[in-house]
């Protein structure tokens, strides 16, 4: 049964309020939630917590450069195929000598579908009120958010060679995420599919609520001092500033130490190298508070 009540997080993610609501949004109207944002924002985290706080099947395509929409639906293997013909010819022949037929694993040429390989995206399909996350999308050459436009319209693919239909009811639909970090501008008709959202950089207040989830025993000194330093390693103007996960990281590395020496590398901003991701950033930040 579809879950259509709105989502405010979990003990492990924050769910600010404008995003709970999109993200309940595209889901009672069974469309896709495109977030984009600055890496490191908790994009990729929202169905992945989701799916884990309600128990429900996971399907991840993580976007590359040479993304294929074949590649996120369904493959047919050409090449086994071809095989298992030859060997339907052979066991003929084998027939007529009263020999024993050879093995292709339980799979017919006559049944295209013992030879296609569903892809996260059939397989959520076939899974009604499942997640799916398409991940980094602007990564894709153009033509795979334009090939995907049928899909997220008429909620269906086609398999390839077999020409099945796998299609669910809006009810049905996945709670499909879609994240963005902006590399490249996506066609408008893709957008246009599409729940739209954009993940504000977290002030202060709501930096903490998100530390506190993931470190509530953390010491509260120790978590101000690192959290004021982090923004002012934002405010330098950075070739790439710092985000909410790499804040974590930097976190997660000081507490490994006893209380006194996590205050002593804090004082003497060690371990940059989680925060500062170019040479010209990291000898900023060393320049400006060592």
């Amino acid at each position: 049964m579809a879950i259509k009540d709105t989502w405010n997080g979990s003990a492990h993610y924050l769910c600010d309020p404008e995003l709970a609501q999109a993200f309940h949004m595209a889901r009672v109207l069974g469309m896709p939630l495109l977030i984009e944002g600055e890496p490191g924002t908790g994009k990729t985290e929202l169905p992945i917590q989701f799916a884990k706080d309600k128990d429900l099947p996971l399907f991840i395509y993580p976007v590359g450069s040479k993304s294929t929409v074949d590649q996120f639906v369904a493959k047919f293997d050409h090449v086994k195929y071809l095989r298992d013909s030859q060997v339907e010819v052979l066991n003929s022949q084998r027939e007529e000598k009263g020999m024993a037929p050879l093995g292709s694993g339980g799979r017919s040429t006559e049944n295209p579908d013992d030879y296609i390989t569903l892809g996260p995206g059939a397989q959520s399909y076939s899974h009604p009120n499942s997640v799916l996350l398409i991940d980094e999308i602007d990564k894709a050459p153009r033509e795979f958010p334009n090939d995907l436009l049928f899909a997220l319209s008429h909620r269906k693919f086609i398999l390839p060679e077999s020409g099945r239909e796998i299609s669910l009811s809006e009810e049905e639909m996945p709670a499909i995420v879609i994240t963005s970090n902006r590399e490249q501008e996506l066609p408008t008709a893709f957008k246009g599919r599409c729940i739209y959202h954009y993940i504000h950089f977290p002030e202060p207040d709501m930096m903490y609520e998100i530390i506190n989830r993931h470190f509530p025993t953390a010491n509260k000194e120790l978590v101000n001092k690192a959290v004021n330093m982090f923004y002012q390693f934002r405010s330098l103007g950075l070739e790439r500033a710092p985000s909410t996960r790499e804040l974590l990281h930097w976190l997660k590395y000081l507490q490994s130490f006893a209380k006194e020496e996590a205050f002593n590398k804090l004082e003497k901003a060690e371990g940059m190298g989680v925060l500062a991701k170019t040479q010209n950033d990291l000898a900023r930040i060393e320049h400006t508070f060592k």
